[in-house]
């Protein structure tokens, strides 16, 4: 397989990269990664067992907006650390969020699909453009910045 494209990371492979643990691990699944062309597409199952629904809202869940934004910045944060040349000793922070937009409800049961493309790569981060969306439905859109930091650091 070519080193520039990986294809399904499982919850092992995401939990590698990314520092987040139950409940806010929020990406269940990479289907794949094109490193050389800046853009990953990611997988968020939406369960009536999470945690936030027994408050948001408990006799009409809806997923907290601000939750699939993390869920869009996890994905990206994957893209912008393998895009990267320190992977080892290095971690991508979500600096800034601009021009996010909501668009559907997002329910238990629901897939939803979080693509994100970049903008602006460099060594010292990234900036992409993130859209989640459910049966093919646009739910949530935005762009977002990342800087790269030395995990030790933080």
């Amino acid at each position: 397989m070519n080193e520039n494209r990986h294809k399904n990371l499982d919850i092992r492979d995401i939990t590698k990269i990314l520092p987040h643990r139950y409940p806010f691990l929020l990406v269940d699944k990479i289907h794949e990664v094109d490193i050389e062309n800046g853009r990953i597409l990611a997988q968020k199952n939406v369960t009536i067992n999470e945690s936030f629904f027994q408050g948001h809202f408990p006799e009409l869940p809806i997923m907290p907006g601000v939750l699939i934004l993390e869920a869009l910045a996890q994905a990206g944060g994957i893209l912008v650390y393998l895009k990267g040349k320190n992977k080892d000793s290095s971690i991508a922070l979500l600096i800034n969020v601009k021009n996010a937009k909501f668009r559907r409800p997002v329910r238990p049961g629901d897939v939803i699909m979080l693509e994100c493309e970049g903008l602006h790569f460099s060594s010292k981060g990234g900036r992409i453009r993130a859209i989640a969306t459910v049966d093919g439905e646009l739910a949530v859109e935005a762009e977002m910045g990342f800087a790269i930091a030395d995990r030790e650091q933080i």
